[in-house]
C-alpha cells in the first residue's frame, strides 16, 4: 500500500499543477512592464503559480503587487541589475536536500526576489481534505542551497 501512496505523491508533485501544463512566462525577470490598471510602470521581480495561474510580482513605487498576465504589458526592456540570475526557472525539476520524505523530486512553481536573494516556491505537501494545525506550509519559499537540479 505504501508503494501506491508514494507513486501517487511522486506523480502529484511532478504533474504541473495537477494535470495541466504550466503556461509560458509572459515577461522576463527585471523586464519593465506597464501596469494597465494604474497606468504606471514597474519591474517584474518574481513569478509564482497561484490560484491556477501565473502571478507576476511587479515592483513599482516602493511596493510589490502580484498581477496576472492580463494586468501587465511587457515592454521587452530588461533592467540591468548586479544580481545573479536565478539558478532555477518555473517548471524545473528539483530535489529537496532537507526533506526526509520518500518523494523528494518536485517542480519549481515560482521564483521570487527577497532581500536581493532568489527564492523558489516548491510544493512540499499535497493538499489534505482537512488541514491539520501545525502542519507545514504547502508552498514555502526555499533557497537555492536547499535544492538540487534533476536532469531529465
Amino acid at each position: 500500500m505504501s508503494c501506491i501512496i508514494s507513486e501517487l505523491e511522486r506523480c502529484w508533485y511532478l504533474s504541473p499543477p495537477w494535470g495541466k501544463q504550466l503556461p509560458n512566462v509572459k515577461v522576463q525577470l527585471w523586464e519593465r512592464v506597464y501596469i494597465t490598471a494604474t497606468g504606471t510602470f514597474g519591474y517584474c521581480c518574481g513569478v509564482v503559480w497561484q490560484d491556477d495561474q501565473l502571478l507576476y510580482a511587479v515592483y513599482s513605487e516602493r511596493t510589490i503587487a502580484h498581477l496576472s498576465k492580463d494586468e501587465i504589458l511587457g515592454t521587452g526592456r530588461v533592467q540591468a541589475v548586479s544580481l545573479n540570475k536565478p539558478a532555477f526557472a518555473i517548471g524545473d525539476r528539483v530535489l529537496l536536500r532537507f526533506s526526509s520524505h520518500a518523494t523528494k523530486q518536485r517542480l519549481v512553481l515560482g521564483v521570487v526576489l527577497v532581500n536581493d536573494a532568489w527564492f523558489y516556491v516548491i510544493e512540499v505537501k499535497s493538499p489534505d481534505l482537512s488541514p491539520v494545525l501545525g502542519s507545514p506550509i504547502r508552498f514555502p519559499l526555499v533557497s537555492e542551497t536547499d535544492l538540487v537540479r534533476v536532469n531529465t
